[in-house]
């Protein structure tokens, strides 16, 4: 309220409280809608608008969502056609978000979540989707696309390498021998961490799958022992399933030193934002080694954890107890 009232101290100018007005209202209705849904962990979906039916990566989105609900998430898209379709037709209305965008052309609600009460957004600015987008997701699929598909990543790319959101798994699919990412991915690392333009640990942000078993697979796996990730003044805390063994944290300290700003990984308890007291390991973060945060994260969910019990429903964020 303080913000809008020195803003209408100094302007008067309709079209930046046009601005103002819509903004605002485009986050007050995605708070809304996202409210009921954050037990439960959502795959974004990006990919061409243009993809036909026919199109085996038409296919392999529906095979995605499908798998995806199957393991406990929901799918989200931005309720456009072709690949956004796709997998909003495989996740079914129970299970799909749709974050539509006002265009002149291409982008309308696709009939599989336009139906889907509650669970549609209609965006008036880019700006607040793309905030959504990453503040909603715990992981991201990005298919073959133009323009709008190529944004998405990017900006996907800079929040996650710059540490401005948490670390989620992003993962690049395409049909079984279909050149679109590998030979992107291969021109871009000789093209940007062969210059120096990016840390060579930056490629490890980016994974690659050619069938929706196996990025479900990456996915999942992202979140075996790893829960989540937040700061408490200036260390990260890396909520996890289970504590580590002595052992286990002293390996992690003799690998990843060059992780942090000073000091060691140490290990203790901290809540999550539902409260939940959770095991945590803390550090203080150099935030220019993203890449290699990602590499702790993934050995992290390589190391057994004895006497946990096993996580079948890892788009779940809330473990459910075991029925007697």
């Amino acid at each position: 309220m303080v913000s809008l009232l020195e803003i209408a101290r100094a302007s008067s100018d309709a079209d930046e409280w046009r601005l103002i007005t819509g903004a605002l209202a485009d986050i007050r209705d995605g708070l809304s809608v996202f409210a009921p849904h954050r037990l439960t962990r959502k795959v974004t979906v990006f990919g061409s608008a243009r993809t036909a039916p026919n199109d085996p990566a038409y296919r392999l989105a529906q095979e995605l969502a499908v798998e995806a609900v199957q393991q406990g998430f929901e799918v989200m898209t931005g309720a456009g056609g072709g690949i956004m379709e796709a997998a909003n037709s495989g996740a079914g209305c129970d299970n799909s978000i749709g974050l539509n965008v006002e265009l002149p052309f291409e982008q309308h609600a696709n009939r599989y979540v336009n139906a889907c009460e509650g669970r549609l957004l209609h965006f008036r600015y880019f700006f607040t989707r793309k905030l959504f987008f990453l503040r909603e997701s715990d992981a991201l699929v990005v298919m073959p696309g133009g323009f709008g598909t190529f944004d998405e990543l990017f900006e996907s790319l800079t929040l996650i390498q710059t540490g401005r959101t948490t670390p989620i798994p992003l993962v690049m699919l395409a049909p079984p021998g279909d050149p679109f990412w590998p030979n992107w991915l291969g021109e871009m690392q000789q093209a940007l961490a062969s210059r120096g333009l990016i840390s060579p640990e930056d490629t490890t942000l980016l994974k690659q799958a050619s069938s929706a078993a196996e990025a479900m697979a990456i996915i999942s796996h992202f979140y075996r022992v790893f829960h989540g990730a937040q700061y408490a003044q200036d260390c990260l805390e890396l909520l996890l399933h289970g504590a580590l063994s002595d052992q286990q944290l002293h390996q992690l300290n003799s690998r990843f030193g060059a992780l942090m700003d000073e000091g060691n990984i140490s290990q203790g308890e901290s809540c999550d934002n539902r409260g939940i007291l959770r095991p945590c390991l803390r550090f203080q973060l150099d935030r220019r080694r993203i890449g290699l945060l990602y590499q702790l994260l993934d050995q992290l969910n390589d190391l057994p954890l004895e006497g946990q019990p096993a996580i079948e429903q890892p788009g779940q964020r809330v473990r459910r107890s075991p029925q007697p």
